[in-house]
């Protein structure tokens, strides 16, 4: 464990982060579970594969630009840690707030080509504001300069939510159809998981403002 380049509780943090936010309702929720619902199971998992290109392209981008910020400007580990955690409370208002649908509430949308079932996925994903914060604001409070290369923690990271996102959601779209039919008749099970998502994005907006490891560790 100790060659890792990041800490166990890191990995446990983003692997924490990753599930709250691949569980809480968002586009490429949304596109996943309508394509497969009204296309299959295979539509399914091709649009799935062009999410994950999506997540591959912001992992890149993560990689090379974290290491600059860092180097170039140690405080901003403060103004990412505020934007964060911001991020994360609007999310939990989101899943709790009046007004709002289920992810379940399946579009109907035409059939599509496996081609364009891979574009649509990976521009869903690179259009999705969760991700574009996820890479920006909230896996850089993960990663600590004391432990050396900046570049590699955020790789380790950044592998470490895909691989999160990619189980959950092929898990949702193989189940999609039949969870659409459970839930849409159980308006109490959507509530609770609203507020249950809620909370734990809550609890870890708290943490990130609280935890001053990464700060001090720039300074």
């Amino acid at each position: 464990m100790s060659d890792l380049p990041v800490t166990a509780a890191a990995m446990a943090g983003i692997a924490i982060v990753a599930l709250g936010l691949v569980l809480t309702p968002g586009p490429n929720m949304i596109y996943l579970v309508s394509r497969s619902v009204t296309q299959g199971h295979r539509a399914g998992l091709v649009s799935l594969v062009g999410v994950a290109a999506g997540f591959l392209v912001y992992l890149v981008a993560a990689v090379a630009g974290i290491t600059a910020v860092f180097v170039a400007v140690p405080a901003a580990y403060t103004v990412l840690k505020i934007a964060g955690a911001g991020y994360l409370l609007y999310l939990a208002w989101q899943a709790v707030r009046p007004g709002g649908h289920s992810v379940f509430t399946v579009k109907e949308l035409p059939p599509d080509s496996a081609r364009r079932l891979f574009t649509m996925g990976m521009v869903t994903n690179l259009l999705n504001p969760k991700i574009a914060v996820l890479y920006v604001a909230l896996l850089p409070q993960f990663v600590d300069p004391g432990r050396g290369s900046v570049a590699m923690q955020s790789l380790v990271l950044g592998v470490t939510q895909i691989v999160i996102a990619i189980c959950v959601n092929a898990a949702i779209v193989m189940t999609a159809g039949s969870l659409a039919g459970f839930l849409a008749g159980r308006p109490v099970w959507l509530r609770a998981q609203r507020w249950l998502m809620a909370s734990v994005l809550g609890a870890l907006a708290v943490r990130l403002v609280s935890d001053r490891g990464h700060a001090a560790a720039t300074t």
